[in-house]
């Protein structure tokens, strides 16, 4: 029998390896002769480099990067594919919400100039492709602190370059381009699609998570706005477009910038792992996330899975953190069973703080329920 295990991680307490890990632990120790394939999954957001080295075993680069605020350093890094001359920057190590405590969150002032030199480290490789992961952001700001770190200037009124954060954004009135652009083909994984600016974009929906206040939220807008109307009278670039509000704009200033396109994350990242290939001969895969409800139909790990399985013969199964789809809803795309974690009498804060032998739990369920 063979089953390839394929989790993505559980938000807030048990990354995508250690989730795959975990299964594959308790089936090994009840089916002895099984044939394990561990292929930790990501959509794009954190943890996307993490689950990718494991799955296509890479090379991880530390690089001190500035933080999602100007004054601040952190230790980040991207991961290098020699084999297919890729690079993945994932900007939530640089520019990340996490990286900040909640007093200091602030999209007027946080950048994304970091998560630009990532991307300018990565290009000292020489990679023919970069994706660019841009989950988790603590950024408003157009991707214009990324732009600066690659050599793009900003100009206010009076020949002075802005603040590479949300504030500048209405101050710029040119947009000079560097010496050369980026040699490399940049795809930006994004399963969202939302646009830069309006009731749905980047300023509406997601600044209010990152720490502004209402007026705030009004300023980032105006500035998103004047960005984009920048980028097509100057530019020729139309990036008001689904999708180029993920990470705060950093989406849009992709495209603008750096010549990017949007792709979907967890596509991109089954076809860059093999996944279809090695589900080819496999009895099931096992795949999982913190909740299993309708969002993960879109855009999701478990979707994106579920999908490719519908050419193969392979079983899908979920173990979830909850489970909050009915069994024949999820059944018509192709899910043979899903399994909780989080027992119905638990409360949320209990199985946090045990997700790990509650994953343990449900992995030894799905074993005795359908391989034994």
């Amino acid at each position: 029998m063979k089953i390839v295990i394929a989790m993505d991680s559980f938000k807030n307490t048990t990354p995508a390896t250690e989730a795959c890990e975990i299964v594959a632990d308790i089936i090994a120790q009840h089916i002895p002769d099984a044939q394990l394939s561990i292929k930790p999954m990501a959509d794009g957001g954190e943890g996307t480099a993490e689950a990718m080295l494991k799955s296509a075993s890479g090379q991880w680069v530390p690089v001190t990067v500035t933080g999602p605020l100007p004054d601040m350093q952190v230790q980040a890094g991207f991961a290098w594919f020699e084999n297919t001359s890729t690079t993945l920057v994932e900007m939530a190590y640089a520019s990340g919400l996490q990286l900040l405590s909640p007093d200091q969150y602030n999209p007027m002032k946080t950048t994304t100039y970091g998560t630009g030199w990532l991307i300018k480290a990565a290009l000292e490789y020489k990679p023919s492709k970069i994706l660019l992961a841009v989950g988790g952001s603590a950024t408003v700001d157009g991707g214009i602190g990324a732009a600066t770190a690659l050599g793009w200037k900003f100009l206010d009124q009076e020949g002075n370059q802005v603040t590479h954060s949300g504030q500048g954004l209405i101050q710029i009135a040119k947009i000079i381009k560097p010496p050369e652009p980026i040699s490399a083909t940049v795809e930006v994984l994004c399963d969202v699609t939302n646009p830069l600016c309006g009731d749905e974009g980047a300023a509406r929906i997601y600044a209010p998570q990152k720490g502004t206040t209402p007026e705030m939220v009004d300023k980032l807008e105006k500035g998103l706005e004047h960005l984009a109307e920048l980028a097509k009278n100057q530019l020729s670039k139309n990036i008001d477009v689904p999708g180029a509000g993920a990470a705060g704009g950093l989406a849009a200033g992709a495209i603008a910038f750096m010549n990017a396109t949007l792709t979907s994350g967890v596509k991109t990242i089954i076809s860059f792992c093999n996944l279809e290939a090695e589900l080819a001969d496999a009895d099931w895969i096992i795949t999982g996330e913190g909740c299993f409800d309708r969002q993960s139909l879109y855009g999701k790990v478990v979707a994106g899975i579920a999908e490719i399985t519908a050419k193969s013969n392979t079983a899908v199964a979920v173990i979830a953190g909850q489970v909050d789809l009915p069994e024949t809803e999820y059944q018509k795309i192709g899910i043979r069973t899903a399994i909780a974690c989080k027992p119905k009498d638990m409360s949320l804060d209990e199985a946090l703080k045990n997700s790990r032998a509650l994953l343990r739990s449900a992995a030894k369920k799905f074993v005795k329920q359908n391989l034994t």
